[in-house]
């Protein structure tokens, strides 16, 4: 089967950001299908006006238009990445030959290429929801006016009317979808996924990086891991920090990652006195390095402020901790905090309460018993439940569908 696979945001392992479409893509190619990725390369000054180049990743072959993005841009200037690679992608993706399309959001402009390549060539999409869009941007206030809107709300209707099959990452996402008035026979959950062969790296990999840094050492390791923006929330992680001083000082948070939040949590950190003291910053590394780092940590967090719609989030760091094998904390609700209540691989961090929180974590970093038995929960709920090869081969099974139902 020949898929056309719309990504603004692709990244290989050797890249900064979350992987699922390299993962899965490169999963389809191996079971035979043939996987070209329609895709934005975000690394390149697009003011040098240089036009599509390919490559070939793992079998992915990958077309990349360059359209600059960053999470510390503004929001209408993200808005206008958002369109240039809309319009732009429209007549690539048309153009190559496809028995399916499948789109994955964010951003929900991703379907305004699917919907229109589908169209042009008779075949049919599948849109996937990684995010309740427009939902969130409205919460956040990235969008504002009436006009936008309603302008993305018409959007989401037309992608959900537009896609032969909707893949949804979450229960909660599966429901917004059909709160939108999508039948629920048209959606299939495909969760976020793990891949734990690429996690399970020698213990020496996180030794090397504890002794690479004198105020680590041996000593307890708190990691976030990931985009510091907005609704992620990182601050709460800042605050916990400065509660455990009085606690237990030897304890070191580590923030790793890059976003429009990246100042103020320095000066929210140096105000609080943790900043170089038991909070440091690191720079955020590509995909592929990102094992060895969740190796030396002794408890991974995922982290989101209280945002409707974000307890239905389908994170990437929630699930790099599982492939992992590292016990996790998260501070949010929803259906990852239910899973942990019922497989007990972590802790449920209460948002509002920071010294409850320290004291909670404070007493589990000194567990070494409850931590071997927390991480082992975390390897193997990744390996049996959230594989990446389970969730491939779902895919496969949703999208030969979708292509059979238009043959």
């Amino acid at each position: 089967m020949r898929i056309v696979y719309l990504h603004q945001y692709f990244n290989t392992p050797t890249m900064h950001g979350g992987t699922r479409s390299y993962e899965l893509a490169r999963r389809l190619v191996s079971m035979g299908h043939e996987v070209h990725m329609v895709t934005s390369d975000t690394r390149t000054d697009a003011s040098q006006g240089k036009g599509w180049r390919e490559s070939n990743e793992s079998g992915i072959q990958v077309h990349w238009l360059p359209v600059p993005y960053s999470n510390a841009m503004s929001y209408p200037d993200r808005i206008r990445a958002f369109s240039h690679f809309a319009v732009n992608s429209t007549r690539r993706a048309a153009q190559l030959p496809a028995d399916v399309f499948f789109a994955t959001s964010t951003p929900l402009t991703i379907a305004v290429p699917g919907i229109a390549a589908s169209r042009w060539n008779k075949r049919p999409m599948v849109f996937e929801v990684r995010d309740l869009w427009p939902a969130i941007p409205i919460a956040v206030g990235a969008l504002k006016s009436r006009s936008a809107i309603m302008a993305a709300q018409l959007l989401e209707k037309a992608a959900y009317a537009g896609a032969e099959h909707i893949v949804a990452l979450s229960p909660g996402m599966k429901a917004g979808v059909e709160a939108a008035g999508v039948p629920p026979e048209k959606i299939t959950i495909i969760p976020n996924l793990c891949d734990p062969e690429r996690f399970q790296v020698p213990a020496s990999a996180g030794q090397e990086l504890r002794q690479k840094y004198a105020w680590l050492g041996d000593r307890p390791m708190v990691l976030y891991a990931g985009t510091l923006g907005l609704v992620n929330g990182v601050e709460y992680l800042v605050r916990v920090a400065a509660e455990m001083r009085k606690l237990d000082p030897e304890v070191r948070f580590v923030i790793m990652g890059r976003g429009r939040e990246e100042a103020p949590l320095h000066a929210l950190a140096e105000r609080l006195g943790v900043k170089g003291e038991n909070l440091f910053f690191l720079p955020s590394v590509p995909k592929e390095q990102v094992p060895a780092v969740l190796s030396a940590a002794t408890m991974a967090t995922s982290l989101f402020t209280d945002v409707p719609g974000m307890q239905d989030n389908s994170a990437n760091k929630f699930f790099d901790a599982l492939a992992a094998g590292r016990p996790l904390a998260l501070n949010y609700g929803g259906w990852q905090a239910e899973l942990l209540d019922r497989e007990a691989f972590g802790l449920r961090l209460p948002p509002k309460d920071i010294p409850a929180a320290a004291a909670m974590l404070a007493r589990r970093l000194r567990d070494p018993r409850w931590l071997a038995e927390a991480g082992a929960l975390a390897g193997k709920l990744g390996r049996e439940r959230y594989s990446a090869d389970i969730a491939a081969k779902r895919l496969s099974e949703v999208l030969q569908r979708a292509a059979a139902a238009r043959s």
